[in-house]
């Protein structure tokens, strides 16, 4: 197994564990919002955790997508600062080095 693959792998493994603890979160919200409506049937009941469940679980996919979208804004915008970064310190480099280049030009044709 690659290393790509391995990742893939982690972040697929991952991804499940998230969904099954958001439906466990929901599932467990519903029950408490369910319990507090004791007038509803067993049916009503199951019905309206099922319906509590499935929003909690598309909210929190939702909310997971606009995280990864936000995160790939920050990525391009710092990767694009970065470049930036690089360019000018090398232009500064190169500026520096022709800089001294010139100096020892100078001190050496005044030598001389």
């Amino acid at each position: 197994m690659t290393a790509h693959e391995e990742r893939t792998l982690v972040r697929e493994i991952e991804g499940h564990l998230l969904l099954a603890a958001a439906r466990e979160e929901g599932r467990t919200a519903a029950a408490r919002t369910a319990s507090r409506l004791g007038w509803l049937t067993g049916a009503q009941r199951e019905e309206l955790e099922r319906e509590f469940e499935a929003e909690y679980v598309a909210l929190s996919r939702r909310s997971w997508q606009r995280t990864a979208e936000r995160a790939e804004e920050l990525r391009h915008t710092y990767e694009s600062r970065y470049r930036a970064l690089r360019q000018r310190l090398l232009a500064c480099l190169l500026l520096g080095c022709a800089v001294l280049a010139a100096a020892s030009l100078l001190a050496v044709s005044a030598a001389e």
